[in-house]
This record gives structure tokens, sequence and C-alpha cells, in this order.
């Protein structure tokens, strides 16, 4: 049968009707509607599982039934009218045979056993630990709390926003500071947006950073600074000259890189003298037994959240925290939770403050900060709620109790230990007895890992999962005594923290939050409260524009709970992850034949990240060509927000380019602008699809505009989604493009984080790629431009996700997702155009691209109705809202993705031609321009059931607005309209003094 291995669909329909299997018909069908041919083999043979058809949302009968609405035959006619013939990929991607879910589960399984799970004793920031299984199953592994969006809007979202008020509380109190944010991408991260706070703080350009820092810390902030022009001294923290007042801050690492506790009271009173903030990168669970960095006068602490309670996943995901005092907090960065009220005056929370400045600021924006780690926040948050105080402290004592056991067993040996105090980490200088190489031998033997530094000297750092039989591995090693023999002897608590300076008297955690779940059926039922709080993919569609929510398989979720994948350490040998590395190859080679590009670095594990590392790659490339001077960036005024800040950050200098009112870039203005920054142009950053939602025809020519001038393009890949299979990035003139694997590759949003942004390049940027100072993950470190995130290989944990998609779908199955996603976005415009505007079209096809933006304007004038009051109002109808005023200020932006099947597309406009309706009656004077279900949506089940109903509606036509809003499936929000102005001017970030609602 080989030479029927494809033929015509109509020879294929009367093999199907010949063979009598009526249940074959819709497929040959849909394949006449949408293919030119199939296999034959998937009509005789069936494949077991047909993934695509699972991920994909519509049925055939409803594509079919889809595009007769939009008036076109095929998918293959509706794309290609969509997508500008000049770019279209006129092949297949080149990618191998899709598997089943089983076949993928088996060989995922097959590559992690290639990792080899040592016992890491390395440290430097990152520590095993024991997961709760609780936590693992009903946060970690629980949809309805990793398909969450970021809590913008908070009426819907205040369960996340609670744990993450908890998380804010946990870190603010360990450290002793006042207000602490809902988390940064790691501690790298943390360390640098520190820095470049101090120098906002006090105008003073130069920085001063311990040489006791962690190496890959120090790296981050080192990369951050050059591109900033910072000045930047490295060296012992007491040598730092606070006396001549040019010292923005200064970066210190308390317990340090060696495990060192020292006294940072001095140094930080000095600093505090002379103007210089003190900035304290630190231990949380350090902390439960140490004096926390306020207590010694620090102005701010960061660090990683990581071992409290989120697997090592060889890097990533983890938590970065930020903690500040008072003064600081209108400039600290990131996402932060307040304390407010809603309409009712109920204590409700949301986002506060500067929460997403960048993208108001733009090119003025302090930090381009999009994605956090939400998810692994709420994780750590969940595993103090867990413990409580009491069993932190008894979790840090065992640790440190094991430490002090080895650091007598080690001196006894002969072996000289370069600690005085210490927490869990030792800096051991073996006995002239006993080699390095010997200890090595032996530590192989075991299967041991410790850190080890080029002077011969080497760290060994305890965890949560260290027991008894552990410390005797360890002892053995070194050839010391058993631990008993130990114990029976010595004194192990002479240099204990308990006996010294540093010890810890002041509380934490007292809030009854942190108390009051330690039985499980407590902490189930308080994980299910809080989740069932909150609208997620569980529950129905959500709609965000650029945001691109689609399925998140539980399939392709499988692999992250794999043991091989989350317990090892980012820096353990490179010869222990080689299933980590087989992966990370096999998802480079899938990425490059997908967006024509030649290399990725999976470093940058966020979007905004992502736009930063590729236009530092492009600096570096323009200055080994001898054109340092090249720092103009053009951007279009309707880029995401965080491009111009992420230029900013690079040290670009940003201009504007216009765009004409159809929404395309203004190529007269683009012409003159690179025209006049001939000489000084290093690149142009364009959103592609166009943020406003339409294919321009004009891409490959401004792409080769570009270059014409000695310009590099940036391609930002918010908007992938609408290519894959149909163009690739690299074909069409783009240098460089960030991929977020959060919405395109569908790693989840997590309620606000993780995400992952890696950049593709073509090969000349290649040697220009993120670096690292510990496990290098280029050929040659030479050229690269830095280092921007902590770990090596950025969130490696949730890069399965995105390998098993690919996988999964294969090439046939990509293409036919995106062809789906443009089909969604258009059908709903088409069946949305009789009541509200879709704002932009393709000149050319008049047709959108994946998403599409509905102009809410004119009601403002004629109903006294904005896009806010609609956002609250399809609450009532079980939706979150699309994105909001954004890229347009008064419309909504709305992305279905190909995940969401016509049923769910219906259903959603359904209800927006519903509240238009609502808002008809509004203009035409039967309802009141105040008092209405928009104005005070959305509706809660208290005020619904209250006998003070006093509107001039029925408590029906609020809380059942539609046929298909049920009783057994209403999602209530659980407060009612929020005050943002009174979080504003009332700002709360931690718990406040109240029991919680059981």
């Amino acid at each position: 049968m080989q030479h029927l291995n494809r033929i015509p669909t109509r020879q294929l329909v009367a093999l199907t009707q010949s063979t009598h299997k009526s249940w074959q018909l819709p497929r040959v069908l849909y394949q006449t509607r949408c293919l030119a041919t199939v296999p034959v083999g998937e009509v005789l043979f069936p494949s077991k599982s047909d993934f695509p058809s699972r991920h994909i949302g519509p049925r055939k009968t409803d594509v079919v039934a889809m595009l007769d609405t939009l008036g076109f035959k095929s998918l293959e006619e509706l794309t290609e009218k969509a997508v500008p013939k000049r770019i279209q990929l006129k092949r297949d991607l080149n990618l191998e045979k899709p598997l089943n879910e089983h076949e993928l589960v088996r060989h995922i399984r097959e590559i992690a056993k290639r990792n080899e799970i040592w016992r890491s004793y390395i440290g430097m920031g990152y520590h095993n630990c024991h997961v709760p299984h609780t936590i693992v199953r009903n946060v970690f592994e629980n949809p309805g709390w990793f398909t969450q969006y970021t809590p913008y809007q908070p009426e819907i979202a205040q369960g996340r926003l609670e744990s993450l008020l908890n998380y804010q509380t946990l870190v603010a109190e360990l450290t002793g500071l006042d207000v602490a944010n809902a988390s940064l991408l790691d501690e790298g991260t943390a360390a640098a947006e520190a820095m470049s706070l101090c120098t906002r703080h006090n105008k003073r350009k130069k920085i001063y950073l311990s040489n006791k820092l962690h190496p890959q810390t120090l790296s981050v902030v080192q990369t951050r600074a050059e591109a900033l022009e910072f000045v930047t001294e490295i060296g012992p923290v007491e040598n730092a000259d606070l006396e001549g007042r040019e010292i923005s801050g200064i970066l210190l690492q308390y317990p340090d890189t060696f495990g060192d506790v020292k006294d940072i009271e001095d140094i930080a009173e000095k600093a505090r003298k002379n103007g210089t903030l003190t900035v304290v990168a630190t231990d949380l669970l350090a902390l439960t037994l140490l004096r926390p960095p306020a207590e010694f006068g620090a102005d701010i602490a960061i660090g990683t959240s990581q071992r409290l309670g989120v697997p090592l996943g060889y890097g990533g995901p983890h938590a970065g925290f930020f903690a500040c005092k008072q003064s600081l907090v209108r400039l600290m960065p990131g996402r932060m939770i307040g304390v407010t009220r809603d309409m009712d005056g109920n204590d409700a929370y949301r986002l506060a403050l500067q929460t997403r400045e960048q993208h108001i600021r733009r090119d003025k924006a302090t930090s381009n900060i999009c994605t956090a780690q939400a998810l692994l926040a709420n994780m750590s948050a969940m595993y103090a709620i867990y413990h409580g105080p009491e069993g932190l402290k008894e979790i840090a004592n065992r640790i440190h109790h094991f430490t002090l056991a080895l650091q007598t067993g080690l001196r006894e040996a002969g072996h000289q230990i370069n600690n005085k105090h210490f927490f869990d980490t030792l800096h051991v200088t073996p006995s002239e007895s006993l080699s390095i190489d010997e200890i090595k031998k032996r530590a192989e033997q075991k299967r041991i890992n410790f850190r080890y530094f080029p002077d011969g000297s080497l760290g060994v750092a305890l965890d949560e999962t260290v027991g008894p039989q552990d410390v005797n591995d360890l002892l053995w090693v070194f050839k010391c005594k058993s631990l008993d023999e130990i114990l029976a002897t010595q004194d192990i608590l002479t240099n204990s923290i308990e006996r010294s300076k540093f010890l810890r008297t002041s509380p934490f955690l007292q809030h009854p939050i942190f108390s009051s779940h330690h039985s499980e059926s407590r902490m189930v039922r308080y994980m299910k409260r809080l989740e069932n709080k909150d609208i997620s993919l569980v529950h129905s569609m959500i709609p965000l524009g650029s945001c691109t929510m689609k399925l998140n398989s539980t399939t392709e979720m499988i692999p992250c709970s794999f043991r091989h994948f989350t317990d090892i350490h980012p820096f353990a040998p490179v010869e222990q992850a080689k299933g980590y590395h087989q992966m990370f190859s096999e998802l480079e080679k899938d990425l490059c034949e997908i967006t024509g590009y030649d290399k990725i670095s999976f470093q940058p594990n966020s979007g905004a990240q992502g736009e930063y590392a590729g236009l530092r790659a492009i600096r570096r490339y323009h200055e080994h060509r001898n054109e340092s001077h090249r720092n103009v960036c053009l951007i279009p005024i309707s880029a995401h927000g965080t491009n111009p800040a992420s230029a900013q950050m690079a040290g670009m200098k940003v201009e504007p380019i216009r765009i004409l009112s159809d929404g395309s870039i203004d190529m007269a203005h683009l012409r003159d602008k690179a025209a006049e920054h001939n000489n000084d142009l290093s690149c142009l950053m364009i959103t592609y699809p166009s943020t406003m939602g339409v294919f321009e025809e004009t891409v490959a020519d401004i792409c080769d505009l570009i270059h014409k001038h000695g310009g590099q393009v940036y391609l930002d890949g918010a908007n992938m989604n609408a290519q894959v299979g149909l163009c690739r990035p690299g074909d069409y003139g783009s240098d460089v493009s960030h991929l977020n694997l959060h919405k395109t590759f569908c790693i989840p949003h997590g309620g606000g984080g993780p995400g992952m942004g890696p950049i593709g390049v073509k090969a000349h940027l290649a040697p220009y790629l993120p670096g690292h100072p510990v496990i290098s993950p280029l050929e040659c470190e030479q050229e690269s431009f830095g280092v921007v995130s902590a770990a090596p290989f950025g969130s490696s944990a949730i890069l399965p996700i995105s390998w098993s998609y690919i996988k999964l779908m294969g090439s046939r199955g990509l293409k036919r997702a995106t062809q789906v996603a443009i089909l969604n976005a258009n059908y709903m415009s088409k069946r949305l155009e009789n009541h509200y505007k879709t704002l932009y079209k393709s000149s050319k096809s008049q047709l959108v691209a994946h998403e599409f933006i509905l102009d809410l304007r004119d009601l403002k004038k004629s109903a006294n109705i904005e896009a806010v009051d609609i956002a609250k109002r399809l609450m009532d109808y079980g939706f979150h809202a699309p994105t909001m005023s954004w890229p347009v200020a008064g419309t909504l932006m709305i992305e279905p993705t190909e995940s969401e099947d016509k049923e769910e597309l219906d259903r959603f406009c359904d209800a927006m031609i519903s509240i238009r309706e609502e808002i008809t009656e509004i203009e035409e004077g039967r309802m009141d321009k105040v008092v209405n279900p928009l104005k005070m949506a959305p509706h809660t089940q208290a005020q619904v059931i209250s006998d003070k109903w006093n509107r001039p509606y029925t408590r029906e036509l609020a809380a059942f607005p539609a046929l298909f809003v049920k009783p057994d499936s209403k999602i209530w929000p659980t407060v009612g309209r929020i005050d943002d102005a009174y979080g504003d001017k009332h700002l709360v970030c931690t718990c406040p003094p109240i029991l919680p609602d059981l």
C-alpha cells in the first residue's frame, strides 16, 4: 500500500462508503473541506489517540459551519487570504511524527530517567525540600490553580490574591521589613531590581557588590548594571567607601555564599548615615533562627523562596522575593497585593500601585516586569501555612543541628572549617591527609555532589531532606567518626546560633492564618475554599487578547511532577542531567524549525526578560562590529508596554513610530526615522501579527528597510500563535524573537506566572546569547553579553510542557491549531459585528488575525458605559473579561485561541450581545445611567439574597442574566466592585489583623 500512502479526497470518500464505516464519514467530510489529501492509514487504521482533536476545540462539523458563516470553503482558503502571500510558508514543518498521549508519557519517562538523582549539597541558593503531598496535588497539579490568569480582575480572583497576600506577609515578617511584593522571577533578578531601585532613590550611579554573593546573582546584577551604565565595585563589604556619598546601594549576602553569618549592623549604619541603601540577599528558612535583616538596618531584602516547598527543578521555576521599608514602597518593582474594600465596604484584595507601570510609562518605566512566579509563591505561602511558625523553626533547627554535628566531626578529623557562625553551609578545607581527589571519588561512591572551589576547598550545604544516614554518609566521605560517636562524646552546640548574638528573638507569622490549618483536613479545605473564589480555565474561556489562554493538557503537565525532573540541582554536573539536555536539544530543534531561527537560548524566564536578552544580544553584536554607537530602538506606539521598557533597560534610546488609522505602521514615518538614524540605528521592535490584531502586509518590507539602514529586527513573539505552521519570522526578515512558551506553547499562566521567554536568533547573533558563570549554556562564553537569570537554562522544569505539546501535535496539528485560532477570532468578530465594531481589520483581506479589538468608546457618550463596566458585567455571565483598554483605551481585546469550541465561543458572544441589549435599554432611557446592571456589576450572592434589595432592576437580571447562567453552574464573585482609590490611599499589603473566614 506504499504507493497509496496519500490519495485524493474524492477517492477516500468512495473508499469509506465502500467499507460501510459510518463513523469515518465526518472525518472524510472535514478533510474534503479543510485538506486536499489525507494518509490512507489514518482512514483504515485510525490513531489510538488523536491529541490535536482534543487540543483543538471546534469539532469538524463546527469548523464547516463557522467557515460557512465567514464565506470560506476551507481553512486553507481562510488562512491563504489572512496571511500575506509574501511571507507564507509553502511547505509542512519538518517535525517528527506525532506521538499519542500514552506513547509520549512512556517516552518522556525514558528521557527523564537519563537524569541521575544524586544528593546535592551544593547550596548556592538552591536546596532540596519536602513538598507536602497535599500542596503538590491540590495546588501544583491542580488546573484550578495553574490555569488562572494574572488577577487583573480582582472580584473573581480573591482566592489567589489572598494566597499571595499570605506570601507577602511571610516574606515581610521573616525579613522584618514593612512590605513585600507578590514575587519576582528569581534571586538574581530580584537583586538586579534592588540595585536599580537604589540608584532611582538617591540618584547615584555607583553600586557596591559583596565578593561573597552567589556567583549567579553577582553576574545578573553586573549584566544589568552594564547596560544602565552603573559604576560597579566588587569586594569585601567592610572595604566599601561609604564616606564619599557616591554609592547608591550596597548588596551583600546573609548568610553569604560560603555559609558565613556575619554582623552587618555597622555597615548598614554607616551606609544609612551617608544616604546609601543596604540590600541583603538572604534565606527565608534561615531567618526563622537568625536575626532578620531589618534588625541590622537593612533597607531591602531579596532572595528566593524555593526551599519553602518548591522543587529544585534544575533551576526553576522558583519565586524570587523582594521586601523593603515603607519609605521605598512606591519605588518597589513588580506586583503587590493590597487590601482594600468593595462597594459594600467589605474587605477585598486587589493588585496595588505600580503593578502595571511599565505598560503606562513605556520607555520611562523603571522595570519591564510582566510575568511573576505566582504559582510558586502560592506554593511557598501554603508551605508556611502547612507548617506554621513553629514547624518552620523546627525544620530550620533540624538542619542547623545536623550541620553542627557535621562540623564537629570534620573538625575532629582534622579538616579546617572556615566558618565561625553558620546556618546550614560549611566551607571546608580538607586536611593534608585527605586529598580533594580522594574526597571526590568517595563522594561519587555515595552519589553525593559538593561545591568545589578553585583553591581546593569545598562547600557542603544541608537541607530539609537530610537525615541521620545522610550525615553518616557525609562523615564517611571525609573519613570521620559516625554521627552516634560524635553525639556521644561532643557538645555539637558550641557554635550554634542559639548561643550567639545572631539568634532571632522577634516573633513572626503571628496572624491566625499561619496557625489554623495544620491538620490535612483543614489544609485541603482552605486550599479548596481559595480555589473556589477564582475563575480559571476549568470554568470558562478566558478570552484575553495577546495572552493566549489555551488548553494546558493533563498529559503535557504530567512530566512536571516526575522526580527525575524535580530533584535535580541546577549546578549538578552536566553528565547527571543528560535527560534535561536531550530535551533541551530536541525542543531547540523543533522551535528553530517552527520559527526559522538557528539557535535558541532557554535562559530568559519571562517574555519581558526575553525582550531584554534579545536586545542585549543585538547591542553586543553591534559592539563586536565596532558600532557600539548604534543605540536607537524604533518602536511603534502600538507595541507592548514592556517593549520600550526593555529597550530602556538595555541602554537604548527609544524612538516611537506612528501608526495609521487602520492600526498599521506608518511606513512613511518609519522610513523617515530609519533614514534619520541611519548611523545610530540599533534595531526595530515589532509585534507580528500587529498588536492591533491584524497581519500587516508590509512586514517583510519593514524588515528589509531596517536591515538596509544597518539595524536588526526584534520581533515580539507574543502573537506567535497566529504564525505556527503558516509563516516563520526567521524567513521574512526577523533576526531575533522571544517565544512566550506560556502562551503559544502551552505552559500555563499559573495565576500570573511561571512564564518562559526563550529567544530564538539567526546564526549571526548566536555567539552573543546569555552565558552563565557556573554551568555554561554556550559553546563559548567570550562573546556573550552576560547573564539574565539565576539558573543557566531558566525555568527548566516546565520545559517538558512545551516539548510535549509539539511532540503531541506534530506538523499538521500545529498548523491546524493556528488556522483554527484565526478561524475562531474571525467567527467571533463576525457574530458580534452587528452589535460592536471591530476596530481594526486587514485593509486587504478585511480579516483579523487570531485576536481582535472591540471599540466601545462611543458607549461612554450614549450610555455612560465604559470598558470596565462591560468587564465587570461579564463576571455575572460567568466569564473573565478580555484584555481591557489595551492597546487602545476604551476597548476590549479578544483572543479565543484554538482550544475553545464553537459552543463556548457562542456562549461568550451571546453574553456580549445580551450586555449590548442592556446598554441599549440605558441609551433608550429604560434603565438608569447610574444604577444599572453594568454599573453595579458584579453582583455577589450576598447582595442578591439581601432583604435590602433596592435597585431598579430584578435580582434575576442581576444574577442570572442569560438562559445559560444556571444555579447549578453559576460562578459567584465573592466581593462586589473593588474600590481601587480607597486601596491606594490606605495601602495595606500584609494580612490584616482579622481572623480568617473559615
